[in-house]
């Protein structure tokens, strides 16, 4: 598999709240490890991903559902829910033969996320600093090369 279909962590997705951060390297990880996936290795790979996802959406969900939150989080909250059911029918065809599905998930996975963090996952951040620090994120990004 060449390095063009992986998933690669990029400092563009630093929101500057340190907890979504790391969680969301986590993700962009097991992203990578189910596109770089061996046709054996896919179940695990898929099943490790499915892991991360459910604690990573609870996580925030459970912030999302604060009654302070503003707005409501209903539509974040729903799209997690849908990437979750997805990934149990991507298991369950994964269960019956089909690996390729699972890279094909990996790779809508891989353009669903940048826009989710930019837009639903940026707002739930700069709210959870402000609630805590009482000011926005502040976000140090390297340059990226090429």
């Amino acid at each position: 598999m060449s390095e063009a279909e992986g998933f690669g962590w990029s400092d563009r997705y630093l929101l500057g709240q340190a907890v979504m951060d790391d969680t969301h390297r986590e993700f962009v990880d097991c992203v990578d490890a189910l596109l770089r996936a061996t046709d054996a290795q896919v179940p695990e790979a898929l099943a490790a991903f499915v892991r991360h996802a459910e604690a990573h959406f609870k996580q925030e969900d459970d912030w999302l559902g604060s009654p302070d939150f503003p707005g409501g989080g209903e539509c974040h909250i729903e799209e997690h829910d849908k990437v979750l059911r997805a990934a149990r029918d991507v298991q369950r065809l994964v269960g019956e033969g089909n690996v390729d599905v699972a890279r094909a998930y990996g790779r809508a996975l891989a353009e669903w996320f940048p826009g989710h963090a930019d837009y639903m996952d940026s707002a739930l951040a700069a709210w959870l600093v402000k609630r805590s620090h009482n000011g926005r994120p502040l976000v140090f990004r390297r340059k990226e090369t090429g």
